[in-house]
């Protein structure tokens, strides 16, 4: 099996879950979270093929700036796809959809909102950063 399908396989009960030549590495952080401790940990994960529940755009640049070579998403926007597709990472996805919606189901995801318009991965960290600050500093 490859890297994505062993991913794909363990991602059951979790919310992501990264393979690299056979090691796993799950989390059941919501959203972002766990994409944003990992690399605010510096954990090197280039290399690895990610499993993720919600691939939007914010995760998939995430993605891209840990150097992550193939991703799948149950759910995946057509954002994410058009992101990791101009950076040369396959992806597959069960459901593509046209946006990810915020857990109150009320409009689109705050995250999604962050990096509308951005293209660069670093500028993206950077911002989903403060915003996820701002977000806890608000009680949200």
């Amino acid at each position: 099996m490859t890297d994505i399908e062993i991913a794909k396989v363990n991602l059951d009960g979790h919310s992501i879950c990264l393979c690299r030549d056979g090691e796993i590495i799950t989390d059941d952080g919501r959203g972002i979270s766990p994409m944003m401790r990992f690399l605010a940990e510096g954990k090197e994960l280039k290399g690895y093929a990610a499993a993720d529940v919600i691939v939007g755009k914010a995760a998939a640049m995430l993605f891209v700036k840990a150097g992550i070579s193939a991703v799948y998403g149950e759910v995946m926007s057509e954002s994410a796809k058009t992101f990791l597709k101009s950076h040369s990472i396959p992806c597959k996805w069960k459901t593509l959809t046209e946006r990810i919606i915020n857990r109150a189901g009320t409009g689109i995801c705050p995250m999604e909102q962050t990096v509308a318009e951005m293209e660069d991965s670093e500028e993206a960290y950077s911002a989903l950063k403060k915003k996820l600050s701002e977000m806890r500093t608000n009680g949200a």
